[in-house]
């Protein structure tokens, strides 16, 4: 474990951004960017297409270490270069960017109001790639629709007992059990979330450190015992779906939290912007999640 990105990703100011569209979300993420499916053939057509778009992010003079602590990866931009180098290591040697990468498969189907996530049989090699190309980090979301006690405990234990084996591998993980922004029991599941990480995080010993990634919450301040507790680097919230304006007035609320956007960062940029225009908004975008990131 690096322990410059230790100290950056848990004393530094600023947020996570979140490049790691997958397969599921991919086309849609480069449709919002304003390039659509006939610009594209297959599908390792438009993970080039996708990695086009990832690049021009991490490569603009607005993308730095000033304000950006890490950035999650999907699986093939990790295997990708940028301007020559390992996106990992361009992500650090370049920019000062603590990289993570997404590690699960996706979603199971839901049960007990949530929905675990798939095997992952091949997660051992995988992390001794991401070892190898000096990731810092991982992520792995599950998503949690009802405040069912049983459901709530599947995902938790599944997340940490990943998250173990995640440990061992000398990797920070980054623990997500999202609750759907449009759950009918958001505030209730949450208070079932807590309680379940909580106990999770008192079994964990003094040299394990996790990352949680939490669905901003119904009241304002209530993930403050998870921002405290001494086995936890760092709390980042997921927009969820929220707009970025939404979002960002939820996680400014919310003291210790910092972001960690997807659609919400990338939101205003398209691929048919020149340089300065995206530049300019890409600026913008970073600047408000930072400044909400950073109260």
């Amino acid at each position: 474990m690096n322990q410059q990105q230790v100290e950056k990703v848990r004393d530094g100011q600023g947020f996570i951004a979140a490049l790691d569209q997958s397969g599921g979300s991919t086309a849609k993420a480069l449709l919002l960017y304003g390039v659509g499916d006939d610009a594209y053939g297959n599908d390792e057509e438009m993970f080039d297409r996708i990695h086009e778009m990832r690049s021009r992010i991490v490569t603009s003079r607005s993308f730095s270490g000033e304000r950006v602590l890490g950035a999650i990866l999907f699986e093939a931009t990790m295997d990708r270069q940028i301007e020559g180098r390992d996106s990992a290591d361009y992500l650090w040697s370049v920019k000062g960017v603590a990289p993570f990468l997404k590690v699960d498969k996706g979603l199971a189907d839901e049960a007990q109001g949530a929905q675990l996530m798939k095997p992952m049989p091949d997660l051992g090699p995988l992390l001794t790639r991401a070892v190898a190309k000096a990731v810092f980090g991982t992520k792995m979301r599950s998503v949690i629709k009802l405040a069912d006690p049983a459901g709530v405990g599947a995902v938790v234990d599944q997340q940490f007992e990943v998250g173990r084996q995640i440990l061992a591998a000398g990797l920070v993980p980054i623990i997500e059990p999202e609750i759907d922004i449009h759950s009918p029991q958001k505030a209730a599941a949450e208070a079932l979330l807590k309680a379940a990480v909580l106990r999770q995080l008192d079994g964990l010993g003094p040299d394990q450190l996790v990352m949680l990634k939490l669905t901003l919450p119904e009241e304002d301040g209530f993930y403050g015992e998870l921002v405290d507790h001494p086995r936890v680097l760092r709390v980042v919230a997921l927009s969820g779906g929220y707009s970025r304006d939404d979002a960002n007035d939820r996680l400014a609320r919310n003291e210790g939290v910092i972001a960690s956007f997807s659609r919400a960062l990338t939101e205003g940029l398209s691929a048919d912007q020149s340089d300065e225009a995206f530049d300019a908004a890409l600026d913008a975008s970073i600047k408000s999640i930072y400044e909400a990131s950073i109260t």
